[in-house]
């Protein structure tokens, strides 16, 4: 079990940017994945960029050239850097961890892309 607080979140301009950033209970050097997700008002939830433990990344193709994840083991924290952003990226952003099969997510922060 890990527990995930997330800061960061707000309201921005199109073609704005934000930074949001992810503080773990625990040590994440020996997750088996951490990243964000999202999810939009009447929409399923959808991965957004994540680190396996393989150390790949992975990035959802809306997002490729704008957002970029990154992480600090020494002080155990993920946090995905926000530019140009665009109306259609306005959602809740959830920190997420994987251990082995089981799946832990914060509360959500709320980003807002609106003029």
């Amino acid at each position: 079990q890990v527990q995930l607080v997330e800061s960061g979140g707000g309201l921005v301009q199109p073609g704005g940017s934000l930074r949001l950033s992810c503080a773990a209970s625990r040590n994440i050097f020996s997750l088996d994945a951490m990243g964000w997700y999202r999810q939009a008002p009447g929409k399923q939830r959808e991965l957004v960029a994540t680190y396996e433990s393989d150390r790949r990344t992975n990035y959802a193709d809306s997002v490729k050239g704008r957002f970029t994840i990154s992480k600090d083991d020494a002080k155990n924290t993920v946090s995905l850097q926000m530019n140009s952003l665009k109306p259609q990226d306005t959602a809740i952003y959830y920190c997420y961890a994987r251990v082995a099969t089981r799946h832990n997510w914060g509360q959500g922060t709320q980003v807002t892309v609106s003029s």
